[in-house]
């Protein structure tokens, strides 16, 4: 495998795109070797799903696209960014509005911590954000036991 590999993807900001950047990591992550049926492959798809979903809602209308990003380095370090041009970045709600939303950004920490990675936030040239998921690659494309 190459020393260094890329794909991304740009959609709308529209609830299906969701689901467009969910199977998009999935077969870009399949090409480079993460198998599908386990349990990275689940909790990847739904960190990104979280990502792509925040995208869409908290963005309030500010930014018609969002932006899919992998990164995978010499085999060591897998990193999955999500761009939009909002230029808020995600803060934890207070308890009483999390009562029906508001917990995607905790599950993808938690998710991260487990798989032994981080999330973090850059700020863009053109005043939007990445969220990113930076996780080792060997956790993620451990194959799963029979």
């Amino acid at each position: 495998m190459a020393d260094h590999q890329e794909a991304s993807v740009t959609l709308p900001s529209e609830p299906a795109a969701v689901a467009t950047a969910r199977r998009f990591v999935a077969e870009v992550l399949g090409r480079w070797g993460l198998h599908d049926g386990g349990d990275a492959a689940d909790a990847i798809r739904l960190m990104v799903s979280e990502l792509a979903t925040n995208a869409v809602q908290h963005t309030f209308g500010q930014s018609p696209t969002f932006t899919v990003e992998l990164r995978l380095d010499r085999d060591e370090l897998l990193r999955i960014g999500v761009t939009d041009s909002h230029p808020r970045f995600p803060r934890r709600l207070p308890a009483a509005v999390q009562q029906d939303n508001g917990r995607g950004m905790v599950i993808i920490r938690v998710l991260a911590a487990e798989a032994g990675g981080r999330l973090s936030f850059t700020p863009t040239a053109e005043g939007g954000k990445t969220v990113w998921i930076t996780l080792p690659w060997a956790a993620a494309a451990a194959v799963p036991a029979c």
